[in-house]
């Protein structure tokens, strides 16, 4: 499993994702929209306006889960279930 969040600069719920994953001991990876242009088009084309956009990847995209915004129980249940 895979964590991937995608941030924006002085963004709350995105510093209080990042906490709540170091807390609980989950490895995760971040990626700056605003110096990602590629990447901020990615995001966009799954529909997501706003940041954080939260990956968790098995590694089948047809089955990546995603959701943006700051959301423990989705926290809790796709990554704390998963390990």
């Amino acid at each position: 499993m895979t964590v991937t969040i995608y941030t924006t600069p002085n963004c709350q719920q995105c510093n209080m994702t990042k906490r709540w994953l170091d807390k609980n001991n989950v490895p995760y990876s971040t990626v700056d929209l605003s110096e990602s242009p590629d990447d901020l088009a990615a995001v966009r084309a799954l529909g997501y306006a706003s940041a954080p956009v939260v990956i968790v990847s098995n590694g089948d995209p047809e089955t990546d889960l995603h959701w943006f915004g700051f959301r423990p129980d989705n926290l809790t249940r796709y990554t704390l279930a998963a390990a």
